[in-house]
């Protein structure tokens, strides 16, 4: 099989291609600086060419409260970006794997979201990432939606990292403690993914580690194995405003993974111990 990878310089695309590369799984990891997915004719010219059998797409435009100043490039690329390769890979027949988000969601309530639970973006970035799911699911009949939230990797910038350098200069750290969801290492998410794409169970997922928590809880976590003995202040959203509403709730129902077969990510805590001791390994 061959497949393109696109944001391949991010956390979960590097991921992708670690795991393909694994495997002995042909491939190609691409970012910005070699393909904008933005240019619709720069999309068809570079995929004819490569000519994949299955695009992973984990290219975005992730600054959340960015976003809220920046709206036509954050549609540009979550949206306008996505339904250009959603065409292109129509024209090649070929499969698309699209990386969305809890942020689709509005974070009400305390309940597991189920994949076809009504959608509700509270921000920009969510609106975006839902056009680029609602582009996929138009154009296409080979699709996969991943849903994911939390995602921390070994190659770029997450909260995990935050902490650990927050760490190295404060003995207390404020974290709010009312938003709750589940952490996504991204390397347990590649090998779903990998194995996910090679299948023609075509569909909308949620994938997330298992186990739920608060941001807050997550640091503690965090300092606890990192053996810091930063005390974690416990804020309410109130408390930490952002320019960007984020979910209260983020909970992700992983019912769908069960029913078509796939193996259900470890426990974020073993996860995060993983991580820990590879980011200590660079």
């Amino acid at each position: 099989m061959k497949i393109l990878v696109t944001g391949a310089a991010g956390q979960l695309g590097y991921d992708v291609c670690k795991e393909l590369a694994k495997r002995g799984i042909e491939h190609k990891g691409i970012d910005r600086s070699e393909l904008d997915i933005c240019d619709r004719a720069a999309v068809e010219e570079y995929l004819l060419a490569y000519a994949p059998e299955a695009v992973i797409h984990c290219a975005a435009y992730t600054a959340v409260d960015k976003a809220e100043d920046e709206p036509e490039l954050c549609f540009a690329v979550n949206a306008g970006g996505t339904r250009n390769l959603a065409e292109v890979c129509k024209q090649l027949d070929c499969k698309l794997l699209y990386i969305s988000t809890d942020y689709v969601f509005d974070g009400q309530g305390d309940q597991f979201y189920e994949v076809s639970y009504n959608f509700n973006p509270l921000g920009v970035y969510g609106a975006s990432k839902l056009a680029g799911e609602m582009a996929v699911k138009s154009i296409l009949e080979k699709y996969f939606i991943v849903r994911i939230s939390w995602a921390f990797g070994k190659n770029g910038a997450n909260f995990v990292k935050t902490m650990l350098r927050l760490a190295e200069t404060h003995s207390e750290v404020g974290v709010v403690c009312d938003q709750v969801g589940s952490p996504t290492y991204t390397a347990d998410l590649a090998k779903l993914l990998v194995d996910m794409v090679q299948t023609e169970k075509y569909a909308i997922y949620h994938a997330t580690n298992e186990g739920v928590c608060s941001w807050a809880e997550f640091a503690e976590e965090i300092f606890k194995q990192a053996g810091s003995d930063v005390k974690v202040r416990h804020l309410t959203t109130a408390e930490y405003p952002t320019k960007a509403r984020r979910p209260f709730n983020s909970r992700l129902s992983k019912e769908c993974l069960d029913k078509a077969g796939f193996k259900r990510l470890p426990d974020w805590r073993d996860a995060l111990q993983i991580y820990l001791t590879e980011i200590d390994e660079v």
